[in-house]
């Protein structure tokens, strides 16, 4: 370990392949955030409103850094010096890579050290590939083998370091459009990788929505496809039909889970085949409907763009490697660092030119959008720090490599048949292809493609439904789990289908969604019904009153007589986003001292949503004080000692019952951080911890203190009782009694010898596990927990202190426990959000250019708890998703961000002009009940403008567009003809 960190200063992870793994946040220096620790409570007010996220004085005082504001000398027990690195990368995709030439950079611009495939391949330096994430999940090389063609645009083909920066960046900058640096040889034509996978989701439902269907993915079978070329094959329906799936994966976010394709082809070959011969019964069902004039048929083809994510901070990092005491030092940005940790270590624990045995990570505060999940760039990092001659070696991408490497959305062309009765314009089937390009390194491409698949029913109750969708290798910059994670480009081109199905059948958009409307109990084209009531007939009725929407046919003939030349339109869009994994976890710490100070130790880390604030926020609304002290991002919690030797998505069922034996073991020990997940899945581990201690401690010792004094207190003559308990301002009332305030609650606590300080870990997979603990002076208790430790007050007796041997906790083992079936690994998604939003614009008949001037949003985030976090995340969103509507958009090749000349000069953002910042209005529903959770919503709000936008620029100009960005130069198109 450096000099200068003691064991506090990092968390421990454990042992991964032999190699001791430490992870903190980045130290306190010269330069940095406080993520944790002692903290004012200014930004709370007594009644438990927020006037500002808690961090914000650090923020707007400058406090706030990234990860790449720092250097080697900023961090302690570092070397003061510097070494900093870049890439040189193909931009030929169809002749072999030969050689580098450097002579441009004359004698004086060498770099200290030149870095190709031969040398990592001589000094074991090699991409690291995990079973768990499938092969290719990185790639193949770092650097591209001499003789080989690029798999994609943008590959790197040599690494120069340099020891001092003024040298580097001369170098880098007479470099960076040089087309004669690198040289290629003979014409061999493209070369990706194999495609990536295939699945297909087919659903036949019962006599109504909530009978059993004849066939559902999560009752019978997902069906697993290969490849011909880049068409997908499926499973024979025949009896003698036998197909090896390309790939498995079953997770959808945060990490992969891949099964061997053979055994899960022997598995499922049955019900694959009867899903096959759905699928085909449906095709013929759809044949005959074009036969019947009684139905609609409607068959569109859609295209959805492949942008960049344009997060503030672009991919970096710094690392170091100590050969004196086999350490590797990594500083990093990245939305998991857990997982760049553990993948690390997978990566060094064979070496022998360089061996590791501790690896030390730090992570700083980023944002990323997706873009910094399960990337790519934190190897490159670690794998560049060996050639720094024992100075640590940064490498940091500006914005060119940025657009020329880093991960982006992907790219989708769809093709999309209606079924709808003319009569009562019910919809009775869809089928939907997806072909999801992931560009030339797998990484999250075919669970993105497979969520695609699963979210494009958007809000629609379909009887009958074959969704299926391909992930396709081609030299295209890497795509890979950026926000929306394929229901943005799904969902967008099916709302754009039902508006056209409405004007085909003459009924309302909205009336139309009306009548097909998901409802509470209805299953998903999955066979999955999701959790509580949807909503989306409520707020399809609100938007139905907008006056934007009911006035919308006077508003434009009024607007264009006023306006010649211009066009006025109102779109409408409604859709469901998905949150969670089907692997989501919690793990904290909540305890109390008998002054009253509470800390709470979580493993939420922060990205931008203000997930931090949101966690304290529950505590103090069920507590009556928010935490003193916070520690944020933790990884490690001896307090419950987990072990998990599965994934999650591969175990089976037998293999669950048996190891869930072991009151030490869950399926998943740690949660992925996406954008969604914070609120409800994250946020459920707070929510159980502090419910524990508002029912074993807090109300006891209230009670004990509202029952003191003469005739048994100001309790005795009145029945309160738990359920009366209430968080108000200076602490904890309810029922009458006098507010205590949370310092007298902990001091009676100890006193008392009750639990004040609970860990707990929580699992979902689609639905919470639970689990019977007999916990010694508090009794038998069903939790919707895992696993569980307390700690006992001043108070208690030594026989339960003597119990506190595991982190200073007691350990109590489960008796019982119910984890959710394997079987709910099909099961895709059970937990959305709705958003709905009306948009009014104009288009400009001469330059085809769009003006958003107003647009509505209306969102069920359930119980919100932080307003201001919402509206933040609702108005972003809305920028996100008109920029993806109408001009965010990264050709795919040659001319696209892999050729290296890709800046903010010729990719547009939406600025405030273009997104009616001061016209732009929301609605959020209120919860159904003040018992209804939060919903994960920071997605869902980007989605359904899109798609309102192209169907208020059809309102406007009378046409139809299916290929997004819908651009001034394909409406003036449109118009001309």
């Amino acid at each position: 370990m450096a000099p200068g960190f003691s064991r506090r200063d990092f968390i421990k992870l454990g042992t991964f392949g032999s190699i001791t793994v430490m992870l903190g946040r980045l130290p306190v220096t010269q330069a940095t955030e406080v993520h944790s620790g002692p903290q004012t409570s200014e930004w709370m007010a007594p009644n438990g409103d927020v006037k500002y996220r808690w961090d914000a004085i650090r923020k707007v005082t400058g406090e706030k850094v990234f990860a790449r504001d720092f250097r080697a000398k900023d961090l302690a027990g570092w070397p003061q010096e510097q070494a900093h690195a870049f890439f040189l990368k193909a931009t030929d995709i169809e002749h072999s890579f030969e050689d580098i030439d450097l002579s441009v950079l004359g004698q004086d611009l060498q770099p200290d050290q030149l870095v190709r495939h031969e040398d990592m391949a001589r000094d074991g330096i090699a991409v690291p590939e995990l079973q768990d994430l499938g092969i290719g999940f990185y790639g193949y090389n770092f650097l591209l083998p001499k003789g080989e063609t690029s798999p994609m645009y943008g590959h790197p083909v040599a690494l120069l370091v340099y020891k001092d920066f003024d040298r580097f960046e001369a170098a880098k900058r007479l470099l960076r459009f040089d087309k004669n640096v690198v040289k290629y040889g003979k014409h061999t034509g493209p070369k990706p990788p194999p495609n990536y996978g295939a699945a297909r989701y087919v659903r036949i439902g019962g006599e109504t929505p909530s009978a059993t269907p004849a066939f559902s993915p999560m009752q019978d079978a997902v069906i697993w496809g290969n490849f011909d070329g880049d068409t997908p094959v499926w499973p024979s329906p025949d009896a003698e039909g036998f197909l090896v799936p390309r790939s498995v994966m079953l997770r959808h976010r945060g990490g992969g889970a891949v099964r061997d394709p053979e055994q899960v082809a022997h598995e499922t070959y049955e019900p694959m085949r009867r899903g096959m011969a759905a699928a085909k019964a449906l095709e013929a069902e759809i044949e005959a409907a074009r036969q019947n004039p009684n139905k609609l048929v409607l068959q569109r083809q859609g295209f959805s763009q492949s942008i960049d994510p344009s997060a503030m901070e672009p991919d970096n990092g710094n690392a170091w490697y100590d050969a004196a005491s086999k350490t590797l030092h990594i500083m990093i940005a990245a939305q998991s660092p857990y997982e760049v940790a553990r993948v690390a270590a997978f990566m060094m624990k064979d070496n022998k030119r360089f061996p590791v045995e501790n690896i030390v990570l730090l992570s700083g505060s980023t944002v990323g959008y997706g873009s910094k999940d399960h990337s790519i760039f934190p190897f490159y990092v670690i794998a560049a720090c060996f050639y720094g001659n024992g100075l640590p070696v940064r490498l940091a991408n500006d914005r060119y490599e940025q657009f020329q490497m880093g991960m982006k959305r992907h790219s989708i062309e769809a093709n999309l048949t209606l079924v709808a009765d003319r009569a009562t314009g019910k919809f009775e089937l869809l089928k939907a292809f997806y072909n999801c390009n992931g560009g030339g390194r797998a990484n999250f491409s075919f669970s993105v493609a497979q969520v695609a698949a699963t979210a494009g029913q958007s809000i629609y109750y379909f009887p009958k439904s074959d969704m299926s969708s391909a992930a396709i290798a081609s030299a295209a910059v890497e795509a890979g789990s950026m926000r929306g994670y394929g229901t943005i480009q799904a969902m967008s081109l099916t709302e754009l289908l039902v508006d056209e199905a409405a004007a085909e059948l003459k009924i309302d958009p909205i009336e139309l969604r009306r009548r097909n409307a998901l409802r509470a109990g209805d299953a998903n084209t999955q066979g999955a019904v999701q959790l509580g009531d949807p909503r989306n007939v409520e707020m399809l009725e609100l938007a139905a009153k907008h006056p934007l929407w009911t006035n919308r046919d006077k508003a434009k003939a009024a607007y264009e007589a006023q306006h010649p030349g211009k066009r006025y339109g109102v779109g409408f869009a409604q859709v469901q986003k998905d949150y969670g994994t089907g692997a989501d976890t919690s793990a904290l710490v909540l305890e109390f001292d008998a002054q009253g100070q509470i800390t709470m130790r979580h493993c939420v880390q922060e990205i931008g949503t203000g997930a931090t604030t949101a966690q304290q926020v529950m505590v103090q609304r069920m507590l009556g004080k928010a935490p003193d002290v916070t520690i944020w991002g933790e990884t490690d919690f001896p307090q419950l000692p987990l072990k998990s030797n599965f994934e999650p998505f591969t175990i089976t069922q037998e293999q669950q019952d048996e190891l869930s034996r072991d009151p030490h073991w869950v399926p998943c020990i740690l949660p992925a951080m996406s954008a969604s997940n914070s609120a409800y899945f994250l946020g459920f581990g707070t929510r159980q911890a502090a419910q524990f201690l508002l029912e074993n401690t807090i109300w006891p010792a209230a009670k004990a203190i509202w029952s003191s004094g003469p005739a048994g207190g100001q309790i005795a003559s009145g029945n309160v009782t738990l359920q009366d308990l209430r968080a108000v301002p200076g602490g904890i009332g309810g029922g009458g009694m006098a507010t205590i305030a949370f310092a007298d609650i902990a001091r009676k606590a100890h006193e008392m010898g009750l639990v004040t300080g609970v860990a707990v870990h929580c699992f979902s997979r689609w639905e919470w596990a639970r689990a019977d603990f007999d916990i010694p002076g508090v009794g038998k208790r069903h939790l919707a927990v895992d696993a569980l430790a307390v700690r006992y007050g001043d108070g208690a007796p030594q026989a339960l202190k003597s119990r506190m041997t595991t982190g200073g906790y007691d350990f109590i083992a489960r008796s019982q426990v119910h984890f959710p079936s394997a079987q709910r690994n099909n099961a895709g998604v059970t937990t959305y959000t709705p958003a709905a939003c009306l948009v009014e614009l104009n288009v400009n008949t001469f330059t085809g250019e769009v003006q958003i001037m107003s647009h509505h949003s209306l969102l069920d985030p359930g119980s919100v708890i932080v307003p201001a976090l919402v509206s933040g995340q609702q108005q972003g969103g809305v920028a996100m998703g008109i920029g993806h509507a109408l001009m965010e958009e990264l050709p795919l090749y040659a001319d696209g961000p892999g050729n290296g000349t890709w800046n903010f000069n010729r990719y547009t953002l939406p600025r405030a002009r273009d997104v009616a910042v001061w016209t732009q209005t929301a609605d959020y529903l209120e919860p159904l009940t003040e018992t209804s959770p939060p919903k994960g919503m920071a997605e869902v709000v980007m989605i359904p403008v899109v798609a309102a936008t192209v169907n208020a620029v059809t309102h406007a100009t009378g046409t139809r567009f299916y290929r997004l960005p819908v651009t001034p130069t394909k409406i003036k198109k449109a118009l001309m003809l």
